[in-house]
């Protein structure tokens, strides 16, 4: 098998798979923070979360690319293939020309049309965010066999449902814990933003400790709410994985848990990839 440039336009780079072990990269571009990985082979080697700014160039997201990937002894030309997801549609080419000048590559771009294997049970499969069908990817192969219940913490906090037989069924959409807390903030006027950690008791005994408690506890019960209404209507057996920023944070303070995977949308953007260079015998994604 050789290698080159997955979704390329003009042509590509093919070396054989017997001459180097090929170096992945994998990048989540989300609202708030972009999620960085490297794999070589089947291993995470490195990730990274940097914050998500629509000013900053192409250029300017490779001084920090490039920064981080020497800080774990990475050189760009090991960096051989790419993929991606963004849910920030003005931010896909600007990683579409850092890959292309700094590590000639054109990245496969994972969005509508991309086959991922996933059969989407959606009125509109179009409008599903393509992170979240990289993360059933993961969530699959890693956590099957389903039914599933998958718990992404970012911007929003996005609950999403796998059939028995291994379709997207839909889900739902909150809003986030962090962006929740910056509104609490930013319309109560006598109220101050507070970092988001675990209060010492349910009952705030001063203005910081009551607003730790309304938040981290109040989406505790929105997660464990909205978790067994999806298990009433996936017949009660589903495993539940957490991911995303805050699912570390989140995942303390309740049981419904089984797994929680920090890499799984990474790891999803990898497994799309290994696909894609073997032919893409799956389903479209929408």
């Amino acid at each position: 098998m050789s290698t080159g440039r997955p979704g390329g336009r003009g042509g590509g780079r093919y070396t054989s798979a017997r001459e180097r072990r090929d170096m992945l990269l994998a990048l989540d571009v989300g609202n708030t923070n972009i999620t960085i990985g490297i794999f070589d082979g089947a291993e995470v080697r490195a990730s990274w979360r940097i914050a998500t700014d629509l000013e900053r160039l192409a250029d300017e997201y490779a001084v920090l690319l490039l920064g981080l990937l020497r800080t774990e002894g990475i050189a760009e030309s090991e960096v051989t293939n790419a993929v991606m997801a963004s849910v920030v549609p003005d931010l896909a080419p600007v990683f579409e020309r850092l890959c292309k000048r700094y590590f000639n590559i054109d990245p496969l771009v994972v969005g509508t049309g991309t086959r991922t294997g996933v059969r989407i049970v959606y009125d509109n499969p179009r409008d599903v965010g393509a992170d979240r069908i990289v993360d059933v990817v993961a969530a699959l192969e890693l956590y099957g066999p389903p039914p599933l219940i998958i718990v992404d913490f970012g911007t929003a906090t996005v609950f999403d449902a796998v059939s028995d037989e291994g379709a997207y069924l839909g889900g739902a959409i909150a809003p986030g814990i962090g962006i929740a807390s910056e509104a609490l903030y930013e319309r109560a006027a006598k109220l101050y933003r507070v970092e988001l950690e675990r209060p010492r008791t349910a009952i705030g005994k001063n203005t910081i400790a009551a607003i730790q408690s309304g938040t981290l506890y109040g989406y505790v019960g929105l997660i464990e709410g909205m978790v067994a209404r999806f298990q009433k209507e996936l017949g009660g057996n589903a495993r539940v994985i957490a991911t995303g920023g805050w699912a570390t944070l989140l995942a303390k303070e309740t049981q419904v848990f089984d797994a929680v995977d920090l890499n799984l949308t990474l790891t999803g953007l990898r497994l799309i990839h290994e696909t894609h260079l073997r032919g893409g015998h799956a389903h479209a994604a929408g």
